[in-house]
């Protein structure tokens, strides 16, 4: 039960990244941060979230926004998957043997400013748009920050629903078990 639970929220909520949505308020960080903390093995734990993750990339990069690439595109940056890694690692070290609301607040500001920072740094590293010179990484940086607020919110949003609802569901079903005894 508690991994097709899991499995399901983690499915939905890589499904909610294909619906219309402000930039940057995805369940990107939440699903890193539930898998860490929910799927006990760890094969598991990196798999389910990544393989969410890489099929709703598919999906958004070769039929929702298609008209932005030529031919079929597998990744279009390394440098969220790095950025998805970290957050699991976060979560793995902040949630995998407890979560709290206060832990799990903590683990998503965390997954929203890792998550910011490394793909801006990528951005001035790799796009072209900034000179590579502290200035250029401080401009890049600046011009990130209204995308921040989203994927804060994003964050929060999502890791209350993905966490909330499977802690609601456990609880009942442990409840549902003891009134049939």
């Amino acid at each position: 039960m508690k991994f097709r639970l899991a499995l399901a929220l983690t499915c939905l909520a890589a499904i909610t990244r294909l619906l219309p949505h402000p930039d940057n308020f995805t369940p990107i960080g939440a699903m890193a941060l539930f898998g860490a903390a929910y799927f006990s093995h760890q094969a598991r734990m990196l798999v389910v979230p990544f393989l969410a993750l890489f099929v709703s990339d598919l999906v958004l990069n070769n039929v929702i926004y298609s008209q932005y690439y030529t031919g079929f595109t597998f990744i279009t940056s390394w440098w969220i998957y790095l950025a998805f890694a970290l957050v699991m690692l976060t979560g793995w070290a902040l949630l995998s043997q407890k979560v709290t609301p206060a832990r799990l607040l903590f683990a998503s500001l965390t997954a929203s400013l890792l998550f910011f920072i490394v793909t801006n740094f990528s951005t001035w590293l790799g796009s072209g748009m900034y000179p590579r010179t502290p200035a250029g990484l401080t401009a890049c940086f600046a011009a990130g920050l209204p995308f921040l607020r989203n994927t804060v919110l994003g964050d929060l949003f999502f890791s209350g629903v993905m966490f909330g609802a499977y802690e609601w569901m456990m609880k009942r079903q442990l409840a549902g078990k003891a009134a049939s005894l």
